[in-house]
This record gives C-alpha cells, sequence and structure tokens, in this order.
C-alpha cells in the first residue's frame, strides 16, 4: 500500500474544505494540501442546490464550483473514501491508500437520512438531497415526471418542494407537523408560511410520517403511520443529515453529538482539528453547540485552516442561517424553538423580528424580511442577561 503525505490533510470535500485550504494559504504559502472527497464534484457552494438554481435564471452552473485547487493549489482526490484515521501514526486510509500528515481536518459532514421505502429503482426515483449531483438528477427527473413527493417539512424539504413547484412540477410535501414550519415559527407565522406553499400549489400532507412504501421504475407509492397513501412518480427525501462521525469515533476520538472540539477546533488528539456540520463547538454567546449551515461551514473552516497552519485563534464567530421560498427570506441567530416563549415585533405586515425566549434569556433571533441585522441579532443575545421584554421591541429595525 502506497503512502502519500501532506502538510495538511483535510478529510471531506465541502465548503469547509475549501474555505480550510484558503485559511492555510493566509498563514502558509507552501506547505502542502490534500482533500479526500468520497463525492464526484470538486468543492462546490451547496446553498444554490436547493435555491437559486432552481429559481433564478442568471445563476447559472458555472457559478457553483468554487475553484478550491486553482486557488489554493490542493490535491483533491475525488471519490475516494477514508476508511481509517490512525490519530498516533498521523495516517489516514482510503481506499487502497495511506495517507500521512502534519495537521488534520475532519471536515466529513453528515450523510442524508434515506427513506424506509423499498426502493426498486436503483435510486432513479428514490432520491436523498445533499450533492450537486442529487440536484443534477432531481433536475433531470423534474423534466421527465409530473409529480414529485418532497419528504420532510425542514429546510431541504420546504426549499425542494417550492424548486420544484416554481418549476410546473406537481408537487405533494409530506411533513410531521401540524403546520408547516410550526416547529420553529409562532403558531400565526407558521400558518403565513404555509399559505405560501398551498398559494403556490403545493399539496400538504401534515401530521404525518413515512413509515413504508415501494419505489421502482413506475412510481412512488408512500405507505404513512395513519394508514394513508400518497402516490407520485419519484420521491426526494428532505430529512436532514445523519452526522458522520464513525471515523472519529473508531479512532477514538470524543464523539458527543458530534466531533467535540475547543475554542480553537482542536479535536482529543494531537494536531487533529474539526469543523463544519461535524463538529461540536463553545459558541462564545450559546454555549457548545454543532452547526448544519453555510455561514458556520465557510467562517469555521477559514478558522480551522489558520489554525491548522499555527495561527492558534479562537474561533468567536456565532453563525447564522437563513432560507430563501416563494420571494420571502428569514434568517436566525440561535435557537429557534417555537415551543420557547416569543416576543414578536413586526415592522409592517411583511417585515418583522421574533425573540425567542428560555426564563426570560434571549436564546435566538429570528430575522423575517430584515436584511443586515445579523449582527444587531447577535448583540441581543450577546447582551440577553441584561435586557427585558420591553427592550426588545423596537430595538431592531
Amino acid at each position: 500500500m502506497t503512502t502519500t503525505h501532506f502538510d495538511y490533510l483535510i478529510v471531506g470535500g465541502g465548503m469547509v474544505a475549501d474555505t480550510a485550504a484558503r485559511g492555510i494559504r493566509e498563514l502558509d504559502a507552501n506547505g502542502s494540501i490534500g482533500i479526500l472527497s468520497d463525492d464526484v464534484d470538486e468543492p462546490y457552494t451547496r446553498p444554490a442546490l436547493s435555491k437559486k438554481l432552481w429559481t433564478d435564471d442568471e445563476f447559472t452552473w458555472e457559478k457553483v464550483p468554487l475553484g478550491t485547487s486553482d486557488d489554493t493549489g490542493a490535491d483533491i482526490r475525488l471519490r475516494t473514501r477514508a476508511t481509517a484515521i490512525r490519530p498516533d501514526a498521523h495516517e489516514v486510509d482510503a481506499d487502497d491508500e495511506t495517507f500521512s500528515y502534519g495537521k488534520l481536518l475532519i471536515a466529513t459532514g453528515g450523510k442524508p437520512v434515506p427513506l424506509p421505502v423499498e426502493d426498486h429503482s436503483n435510486g432513479a426515483r428514490a432520491l436523498t438531497f445533499r450533492t450537486a449531483e442529487d440536484y443534477r438528477r432531481l433536475r433531470a427527473l423534474a423534466e421527465e415526471v409530473d409529480r414529485v413527493a418532497v419528504v420532510g417539512g425542514g429546510y431541504i424539504g420546504s426549499e425542494l418542494a417550492a424548486a420544484l413547484v416554481q418549476n410546473d412540477v406537481e408537487t405533494v410535501l409530506v411533513h410531521t407537523g401540524a403546520v408547516l414550519g410550526d416547529a420553529v415559527f409562532p403558531a400565526a407565522l407558521a400558518e403565513r408560511f404555509e399559505k405560501l406553499f398551498r398559494d403556490a400549489g403545493v399539496e400538504i400532507v401534515a401530521g404525518s410520517k413515512v413509515a413504508g412504501g415501494e419505489v421502482d421504475a413506475a412510481g412512488a407509492r408512500l405507505e404513512l403511520d395513519n394508514g394513508d397513501e400518497v402516490r407520485a412518480d419519484a420521491v426526494v427525501s428532505g430529512l436532514g443529515i445523519e452526522v458522520a462521525t464513525d471515523l472519529a469515533e473508531a479512532a477514538g476520538l470524543k464523539v458527543d453529538d458530534g466531533v467535540h472540539v475547543d475554542a480553537q477546533l482542536r479535536a482529543s488528539a494531537d494536531d487533529v482539528y474539526a469543523a463544519g456540520d461535524v463538529a461540536s463547538y463553545p459558541d462564545r454567546l450559546l454555549g457548545r453547540r454543532r452547526v448544519e449551515h453555510v455561514d458556520n461551514a465557510n467562517e469555521q473552516g477559514k478558522a480551522a485552516g489558520r489554525n491548522l497552519a499555527g495561527a492558534a485563534e479562537p474561533y468567536t464567530h456565532t453563525p447564522y442561517y437563513y432560507s430563501a421560498v416563494f420571494g420571502i427570506r428569514y434568517e436566525a441567530v440561535g435557537t429557534l424553538d417555537s415551543s420557547l416563549e416569543t416576543v414578536e415585533d413586526w415592522i409592517d405586515a411583511d417585515r418583522g423580528v421574533v425573540y425567542y425566549l428560555d426564563h426570560d434569556r434571549v436564546v435566538g433571533v429570528l430575522l423575517w424580511n430584515v436584511e443586515d441585522a445579523r449582527d444587531a441579532a447577535r448583540s441581543v443575545l450577546a447582551e440577553s442577561d441584561t435586557l427585558t421584554r420591553d427592550d426588545l421591541v423596537g430595538r431592531i429595525r
């Protein structure tokens, strides 16, 4: 088995790998960078796969790749799956090769949760949605078939349903809530959110979990846990991800809802770091958490890259996340959970701020069609111990 050495080795080929390579280059112009990716594409901008590529004619495919290799000189090994990490030996096995490293970054992200259906179509009519290849397959299906079922009412599921219906595909959205978005939005706002989908023509099947079913070349039959059935020509899962911590666990690293890292993103073994969806890190404002959104991937990847190259800097950024459907854009910082107390501050019928409180302390801020206010939201979280409810109304405009 051949061994290849890199000064910096990154396991995972997503947006974290791109920004980490760039972060390394800010401090080290010449150190060798290797990226092991089980994807078929070099790093690309992932949010576009469920947003702009469907709704913005001017956002074309050539804007999706990030140009990681050209810009940083990283050696990107595609279709390469890491199978073992040996921290003591500073080695990673991948397929039939061993890679040795000076510093290692684990950026394995997650795998999409599959549907509990029997798939006789070999993935032709039953898709998960995570990669650019998944986007291309769903895009091709959208041209071929009349009706697609989307399962899951979270970020990916709602964005995919919006994308499909706006591209003239008959769309049915199956989700477990009573109202779309009711796990995160206050009740009246969830009703407004669901109405956007209904008005666009999405058929919504609420309060239902897919318990079984089968998919073949002719289409999909989904069995719901209440005994009902949903039929479509194809089905796509938007059920989120299972965090890919297997390699880290097998390597003996501390794992607790993600690879456990310190403020400098160091894992529990020398010269090993983790960042992105897979990392459980201590947020400066919100405590230990794991964040599955692009702002965190970009900022944490860059911070990890700089630290791989010796910066020894704490990661102090509190990330935001966002979604855009049917002309509305919402952004959020912190925890959005509709079971918490909320204070709503509506600027007008279409724009407003919702604060989420846990024991009278703000733990999350939702910005509904409110732009350029993320730093203001972060300052609310930073000052949450001293703010009263009366301080919140009118604070962000």
